[in-house]
């Protein structure tokens, strides 16, 4: 598949990244998702992704019209290609907190928050989003394409820990898909279904819920900016959630080709590009990430890498950038005015609400202050850009009073 044959986003990141990461899905040892005949029967257009096929986009709408759907009413995206894990035992905090930044002890049961694995070196193994279930275990959602190198680093560690009497098991939730209902209208979706108000559930919380039937761990949470839940559920009922969820007039698929437009317009980073091993929390933005105990007590890998940066100036700093004339790339080259360089691009395409190019990337400090004038090497022309605050577009989570 080219990107001549997506339609208007074939300036959109993706495409960069579509040429770089996806083929298509048409032959090959891919993994499928529970989901992966409802995709076809539904005019899913499947690419390979990690190591999956999944759809980048679907016959009812294109990519740009399902970013607007999205924004405005509920998409429906596949990510039962994510991994699932679920770590119990009484030392799984003390354990779990040996590898993430976060402050588990102080994050309430049935709450989420954002964290990250460490290296050695203070670099990003991976982002994750951690739940606490109870005192005594975690629900844990990690990248596609991380999958492989995080529990092999998990199971190593988990082996150490084990071995010197601690009480820990993490076991990979190979029997669940996971779903994300994204989308201004996605609550009342979920309302209309289960007879349930749900304005006392705030962003980042979690619970178990039925849904016609269907016994499902449902998460307040999204990679999108909007509103919405990342729902876990048996892949026997995969399924059947999914055809009532997109039996409702307000909720549409969507693909690859919006999650990544969609998550770029919010802000949001991805793993790889924006941040990777090679990338501390400091430079990254991601400060806010260590548990403020967690900064004083450390105890998780690569601590003393990171904890003497927290306050002080980053060598260089990610930003987000608006850009004149041809949206940049992955690898563009970030020029001061005077044309000495100063950094990289590391995501970029249109925005569809904006209706301009934004993009995200590294910048040496001193740059990195909003409305700061850079220039961006784009098909060896230097085109004018300006640093800006992100996220591009508001967020639109649900907070609870």
């Amino acid at each position: 598949m080219t990107l001549a044959r997506l339609s208007m986003l074939r300036t959109c990141a993706l495409r960069r990244g579509y040429n770089r990461s996806f083929a298509s899905a048409a032959t090959g040892d891919l993994k499928k998702t529970s989901l992966y005949d409802f995709h076809v029967k539904n005019g899913g257009k499947m690419v390979e992704f990690a190591g999956w096929s999944m759809p980048v986009q679907y016959e009812s709408l294109g990519v740009l019209a399902s970013h607007h759907w999205t924004r405005q009413k509920a998409s429906l995206f596949d990510v039962s290609h994510m991994l699932q894990t679920l770590w119990t035992g009484k030392d799984s905090a003390k354990f779990i907190e040996s590898l993430v930044v976060a402050d588990t002890k102080a994050l309430p049961v049935g709450s989420s928050t954002l964290s990250l694995f460490t290296n050695e070196n203070g670099g990003i193994i991976d982002d994750t989003v951690i739940n606490k279930k109870t005192d005594s275990s975690f629900y844990v959602v990690s990248n596609a394409g991380c999958a492989d190198k995080d529990l092999a680093h998990i199971r190593h560690h988990l082996k150490k820990f084990q071995d010197q009497g601690g009480d820990v098991e993490v076991k990979v939730l190979d029997q669940l898909s996971l779903v994300a209902l994204q989308g201004p209208s996605a609550a009342n979706v979920i309302s209309s279904l289960t007879g349930q108000n749900l304005a006392s559930f705030g962003f980042m919380n979690a619970t178990k819920l039925d849904i016609k039937g269907i016994p499902v761990y449902i998460s307040r949470c999204g990679y999108t900016g909007e509103d919405g839940f990342e729902i876990s559920v048996p892949h026997e009922e995969a399924t059947n959630l999914a055809q009532l969820f997109l039996n409702h007039p307000e909720v549409e698929l969507a693909g690859l080709g919006a999650r990544d437009s969609l998550r770029l317009e919010a802000g949001l980073c991805l793993y790889g590009h924006d941040i990777s091993e090679t990338t501390n929390p400091v430079e990254a933005g991601l400060t806010w990430t260590v548990g403020k105990r967690r900064r004083t007590e450390g105890g998780f890998l690569g601590a003393d890498k990171i904890l003497p940066l927290i306050g002080k100036a980053p060598a260089r700093r990610r930003v987000g950038m608006i850009i004149q004339g041809a949206p940049a790339r992955e690898g563009a080259e970030i020029f001061s005015v005077d044309e000495s360089p100063i950094g990289v691009v590391t995501s970029g395409c249109p925005s569809p609400v904006l209706k301009k190019n934004i993009a995200m990337g590294y910048v040496a400090n001193g740059f990195h202050k909003a409305e700061t004038e850079v220039l961006v090497k784009v098909r060896n022309r230097m085109q004018k850009a300006v640093i800006t605050k992100m996220p591009f577009v508001p967020a639109n989570y649900h907070r609870t009073q």
